[in-house]
């Protein structure tokens, strides 16, 4: 699909979220064939022609002004990150550098130092590197040679078996990933990913279609870990300066919870394991 495209589905699926009772419209506008807004309704709140609105949403505008956006998205309630995705979408393309697939040695060291499960993911959702506890509390990633979050989570069984609130987690993944991709339009290895994604599993299919987006921040994950059993855990997400498209992850318990006494049990299981744990195996797409 191309950008434009793209972001037509995207102001499509986004519109039709939207309930027009929450827009203080007149109860008289009813009985409608689809959810949400029509398009000559988002036109008006938006400020722009329905002729104008209808060829954005056909992928047929181009050069779409700052204004316009700014007003859309006002119009459509979105949040930070789906302006900025909108905005992304809608900007001029130019060729892009291939993403780096290594982390800086100091940055390593950092994961090493963290008492408390940790990775750092690059512009695909794919795990660059992990410490040990990062690698033992979700995906044994040193065993792995598929380390990319989507893939993990979609393509078998892994991700149902580890998030017992399914539901929830495959829906943020998805919708992180759109986030991802919204910062490189374009990319052709993305547009890839998203296709083998898509023929492989259904539930993505239907998913993707919903054109949700959201940056993967902070918030709280369940996870079914095979040693200590199921984890309440809070995770912070940081991005770094000198490489936006990489994000730290810290997933961290409450203080004196079963959860933090579980995971201080797996860390005590690491350090008096004989085998050496690799925490630096790389992708096999690596440098």
């Amino acid at each position: 699909m191309s950008d434009a495209a793209e972001l037509g589905a995207f102001l499509k699926a986004r519109r039709a979220a939207l309930d027009p009772a929450d827009l203080g419209l007149p109860p008289g506008i009813s009985h409608r064939r689809v959810k949400g807004l029509r398009r000559e309704e988002l036109a008006q709140l938006a400020g722009i022609s329905v002729d104008y609105y209808t060829r954005l949403e056909q992928g047929r505008a181009k050069n779409v002004s700052d204004a316009i956006l700014d007003a859309l998205a006002r119009a459509l309630r979105l949040d930070p990150g789906e302006e900025s995705y909108l905005h992304n979408l809608a900007a001029p393309k130019r060729r892009e550098k291939p993403a780096p697939r290594r982390v800086r040695p100091e940055l390593q060291q950092l994961l090493d130092a963290i008492q408390a499960p940790a990775f750092v993911f690059g512009r695909y959702l794919d795990v660059l590197a992990w410490n040990a506890l990062g690698g033992a509390v979700a995906f044994a990633f040193a065993e792995l040679e598929e380390r990319n979050i989507a893939k993990l989570s979609f393509l078998g069984d892994r991700g149902k078996e580890l998030y017992p609130e399914w539901d929830a987690v495959s829906r943020e993944v998805v919708a992180n990933l759109r986030t991802e991709g919204g910062k490189h339009p374009g990319d052709p290895e993305f547009a890839r990913l998203v296709d083998e994604l898509s023929r492989g599993s259904a539930e993505f299919r239907a998913l993707w279609a919903e054109h949700a987006v959201r940056e993967k921040a902070q918030g709280w994950k369940v996870l079914r870990n095979p040693v200590v059993g199921e984890l309440r855990l809070r995770y912070e997400t940081l991005r770094l300066p000198d490489d936006p498209d990489q994000g730290l992850v810290v997933y961290h318990a409450e203080p004196g919870s079963e959860s933090e006494r579980a995971l201080g049990l797996l860390a005590s299981w690491i350090a008096a394991d004989e085998r050496p744990v690799n925490t630096r195996s790389p992708h096999p797409h690596a440098g």
